[in-house]
């Protein structure tokens, strides 16, 4: 496995790379270009000059995440054509600079959901947290102010102010859009791109919805193992893979993560590895990375992809608020080093008794 952290690029984030870099097996950040639209083409010198900034931290970019899916796309509208050669274009581009997995998602209107960005918890601590009661009392126009309010200045992925100025006009394109019809988009989407990504070797590692179900009545397609298997079989080319986040997929406890891990075997090619606690159905907080503050095994999730063979990047996600930081919630610098260093310690161990065996 490859240790890497998300890094949001300079002016969207408050880590650096210097701080990146000198978190212990650190190698290489998971990035974007932040600043293009969904449905744009990502220029080449862009591309170039980002990773030559990079590289001049001592670090790489192991991988994307992400290159936005336009709503078009997802819909299935007429226009979705003129947007898939868009982000084939991307796609070329990238590997001319020689990037070669690109996380992504199929959610729609919105990537992620919370109801709270800073639920404090006994230790002072903060964390996102997800109440299905809080959120059924919510308008799904004015989530976007509730996001906005709360995320301390920064622009949260997802949640971009271009795209959900459009939240009424959002939900209206996708009335007619079934979790059926959302399925055939994708796979019409993964068919249009998948002579340039095999062309070029690029891993689309498709991210699980979060949470795994459906919010606001908009479907959820990337939510358990057998839509997941769906999807790996629909387009059955290596190119066509998962991003395994035991956190997206774990806020459903009836999913089994080492069970969707075996069976996803070869197919995986990016990893978040996050920690959470339950509470009751539709209802859990984030934790630190350790397996005992929260509900996950992590050891066995570790051990679980270091018996399938997995090779890829591997990145700690959202983290507690500590130690006073103000930063992107959930993306703050120092719960995510401290979840870095114990997946270290998990993978070593992990690795030097598979020797021993």
């Amino acid at each position: 496995m490859e240790m890497t952290f998300r890094w949001f690029g300079t002016g969207h984030d408050s880590v650096t790379l210097e701080n990146i870099r000198q978190i212990p097996n650190v190698t290489g950040v998971i990035t974007t270009l932040y600043d293009v639209p969904a449905g744009e083409v990502w220029e080449l010198g862009d591309i170039l000059k980002l990773k030559s900034e990079v590289e001049a931290a001592g670090l790489k970019i192991s991988g994307i995440e992400s290159v936005n899916i336009h709503d078009s796309i997802k819909i299935g509208s007429p226009d979705r054509e003129h947007y898939i050669d868009n982000y084939i274009t991307t796609l070329e581009n990238l590997a001319k600079a020689g990037i070669h997995m690109v996380c992504y998602n199929f959610m729609p209107v919105f990537d992620w959901t919370r109801s709270d960005l800073a639920k404090r918890r006994p230790d002072g601590s903060t964390v996102l947290s997800y109440d299905q009661e809080l959120i059924d009392k919510i308008n799904p126009e004015e989530m976007f102010k509730q996001i906005d309010g709360n995320s301390n200045g920064f622009v949260m992925p997802g949640w971009e102010p271009d795209r959900l100025a459009k939240v009424k006009e959002l939900f209206e394109r996708y009335k007619d859009v079934d979790e059926e019809k959302l399925f055939c988009n994708l796979v019409y989407f993964l068919n249009r791109i998948r002579h340039v990504c095999e062309e070029y070797n690029i891993k689309m590692a498709i991210h699980p919805d979060d949470p795994a179900w459906p919010v606001f009545g908009l479907p959820r397609i990337v939510n358990n193992k057998e839509n997941i298997l769906r999807i790996l079989s629909a387009v059955d080319s290596e190119f066509n893979g998962l991003t395994m986040c035991t956190g997206s997929l774990g806020s459903n406890p009836n999913n089994d993560l080492c069970d969707i891990i075996r069976a996803a075997k070869g197919r995986i090619h990016f990893a978040h590895v996050r920690n959470l606690i339950h509470h009751a159905p539709g209802k859990f907080d984030e934790a630190a990375h350790l397996s005992k503050d929260g509900s996950f095994d992590m050891y066995e999730i570790m051990k679980t992809l270091y018996e399938i063979g997995f090779n890829g990047p591997v990145r700690p996600d959202h983290g507690r608020m500590i130690w006073g930081e103000v930063a992107m919630p959930g993306y703050g610098l120092y719960d995510r080093a401290l979840g870095v260093c114990y997946l270290n310690g998990l993978a070593e161990a992990i690795e030097k008794a598979g020797r021993a065996r």
